[in-house]
């Protein structure tokens, strides 16, 4: 930008750097605070706070823990000065609490100033003029020993009308444009004002060095700030204290160095309300000491609520991104950060951290603030993933999807997102799990389903196509196998049963239980969720929700006939040593006919058939017992190992051995 020709540097660097500051990484205790939002922050409002507000303002202020409040110019107008009348008449001035009040060095105001005083214990009474090359020369026309007279005249007053009151009175004093002032000036001005009014050890002034308008970098304000610090005369007898704005953006790090740099006490705002861009912020200055593990001796922990008044109070609002109190401060939209949340989250919540806050991208933890997990941390649009979308699910719902479930939900939320262009709510996330995974019945139902234990569990299972039931009896493994087994024998579908995982719900009923089952049809699979307080219902409800979608999907629309139902299952239960001639005196067929029957129902030769039901019980075995392969070929009916052997690797392309180290791994 060419106009960028007409601006040049109006601050001064100190003739000599000392550099300590730099040695030191963080602020390691609080300041003295002092909030000058009710005369700092009231006289930048579009429509400044009428008396009971200031009230209400005051005693919020004192509720957080403030010890020094600038309380205004009651000399300046008859409204601030009734405010203070006001505090002093309803007695809302703790014994703990000074109020500050700011005036000008000019004698009527001081006067003023301090029959406003009338009746408190305590006060600071702030005087300031302003000192930089640029009021001096543009604004007051006086040098440099005008200027210092000015000061001391004022600091005389003072100290004459505190003299004649009943109020203890401590001094302030501000070189108003502190960092536009030559330092060695800053460095006599206050001198002569801390000399003039005798401070003490054990009666401090407080030299207050403001940044009236942020013109420097924050390195540069500390330099300052510590050239001024080892400077002072009678170190003992000056709290020296910082008064940042935040013209450049800059205020929080500019306050934060200037401490490292020896100041003793801030003056600032909540949410840094101020003229043109605001005072320092307190707020952020506060969380970022707890952030650091400092107690900061103010108390946030209700930030939304401090909020809220504030933005009654003033009719300012606190902007998304402000720090700590921001709508989206914690919010993570991304896919990769709200994974990396949802990973912190759960090994916090594990107590692995050792009770230290270690969760990625978030500085604090939002309760320590009164925010919430569930509305403020993880919120679900297009930009999401599965990280993010399951984070939702268990933290407001208590489902916790299987790993291998997270990328297909979070692809199908963060889609819906997509195609809506807006973000979606809690509820709306959940109602499109609900939707997709939960209670579908679009082919069919299962409304009874019963077992026994006989030589394994056996299951007589119901189902229903809209209004025919057939009930088909099968045996299994488990509840589970046998009713996913009635479902295959039924509807001539082949899939593996590949997860199942259940927990009980951690958001309301504490009885309910959830069941996630994935069935793997060539290479795809298929999910269901159930939930039921009774955890079989539930497990049965996740299988039928996961049988209905692969139905759908690959176009099945309806059950076999019942007798070849019967006579796959009867292989199916008598696989170790079935013979077409006894399966054809059973259904008193003949062998031809069976023959021809079952290869046209089921796509499959008897032997084809009776190999598959023995493959499916080798499976099992290899996975779930610690029996040799030489025995499991047996037990399912292959005397002879070698063939078994040959037989599995051309159905599943490996040895029984390599599919048990496989699965193995894979647990």
């Amino acid at each position: 930008m060419e106009n960028c020709k007409k601006y040049e540097r109006q601050y001064f660097m100190p003739p000599k750097f000392e550099y300590d500051w730099v040695k030191k990484d963080y602020v390691d205790a609080p300041p003295i605070w002092c909030s000058v939002d009710l005369r700092d922050g009231n006289q930048a409002l579009v429509e400044p706070m009428v008396v009971e507000e200031k009230v209400e303002m005051f005693n919020l202020l004192v509720k957080l823990g403030f010890k020094e409040i600038e309380v205004g110019f009651p000399a300046a107008s008859q409204i601030e000065y009734d405010f203070l009348r006001t505090l002093v008449d309803r007695k809302l001035i703790p014994d703990d609490v000074e109020v500050q009040v700011l005036v000008q060095c000019r004698e009527h105001l001081i006067k003023r100033t301090f029959e406003a005083l009338q009746g408190i214990k305590k006060a600071i009474v702030h005087i300031y003029n302003s000192t930089s090359t640029l009021q001096r020369d543009v604004v007051f026309h006086k040098d440099m020993d005008e200027i210092r007279d000015i000061a001391i005249v004022g600091t005389k007053m003072v100290q004459r009308y505190a003299a004649e009151c009943d109020t203890k009175i401590r001094l302030e004093y501000s070189p108003e444009s502190f960092t536009g002032t030559e330092l060695d000036f800053a460095l006599d001005i206050c001198t002569a004002v801390q000399e003039t009014w005798g401070a003490t050890k054990e009666n401090p002034i407080i030299i207050n060095l403001p940044s009236t308008v942020e013109m420097n970098t924050p390195n540069v304000y500390a330099d300052q700030i510590e050239w001024m610090n080892t400077h002072f005369k009678n170190r003992e007898s000056i709290i020296l204290s910082v008064h940042p704005h935040n013209d450049r953006g800059e205020g929080v790090a500019a306050t934060e160095l200037a401490l490292l740099a020896g100041a003793d006490r801030v003056e600032g705002t909540l949410f840094g309300n101020g003229e043109r861009t605001g005072n320092v912020d307190i707020v952020t200055l506060a969380m970022n000491m707890v952030s650091m593990g400092v107690e900061p001796g103010l108390d946030f922990s209700h930030i939304m609520d401090i909020r809220k008044k504030y933005e009654q109070y003033t009719g300012m609002r606190v902007y998304e991104r402000s720090p700590y109190a921001g709508d989206l401060v914690f919010t993570a939209f991304s896919g990769s950060h709200q994974d990396a949340i949802s990973k912190g989250m759960d090994w916090w919540e594990k107590g692995r951290s050792g009770g230290k806050w270690t969760v990625p991208y978030l500085p604090i933890d939002p309760m320590d603030v009164g925010r919430e997990y569930e509305s403020d941390v993880i919120r679900i649009n297009s930009q999401s993933g599965k990280g993010g979308v399951s984070y939702i699910l268990k933290q407001n719902f208590g489902i916790s999807i299987p790993d291998k479930m997270k990328e297909e939900v979070g692809y199908l939320v963060k889609g819906v997102s997509d195609r809506k262009h807006k973000e979606l709510t809690p509820s709306v996330v959940y109602q499109i799990f609900e939707d997709n995974y939960i209670g579908q019945t679009d082919v069919f139902s299962v409304p009874e389903c019963h077992f026994k234990q006989e030589d394994g569990i056996w299951a007589t299972v119901t189902i229903q196509q809209g209004k025919e039931k057939r009930i088909v009896e099968t045996g299994g493994n488990g509840r589970l196998d046998a009713v996913s087994n009635a479902l295959k024998m039924y509807f001539g579908i082949s899939y593996e049963l590949a997860v199942y995982e259940e927990h009980a719900i951690s958001k309301g009923s504490s009885s309910k239980a959830a069941s996630y089952v994935g069935v793997l049809c060539k290479d795809k699979m298929y999910w269901g969720v159930g939930l039921d307080e009774d955890i079989i219902k539930a497990s049965i409800s996740a299988l039928v929700a996961a049988v209905n979608k692969l139905a759908k999907d690959t176009n099945v629309k309806e059950g076999r006939e019942e007798r070849i139902v019967d006579i796959l299952n009867f292989i199916q239960n008598h696989y170790t040593d079935v013979s077409l001639d006894e399966l054809a005196e059973n259904f008193n067929l003949s062998k031809p006919y069976l023959s021809k029957y079952i290869k046209e129902k089921s796509g499959m030769t008897f032997q084809n058939a009776v190999k598959k039901a023995r493959m499916k019980k080798a499976k099992v075995l290899l996975r779930e017992s610690n029996q040799n392969v030489e025995t499991i070929a047996a037990s399912v009916g292959y005397e002879n190992v070698e063939h078994f052997n040959r037989l599995f690797k051309k159905e599943y392309l490996m040895t029984p051995l390599q599919y048990r180290n496989a699965k193995n791994q894979e647990e």
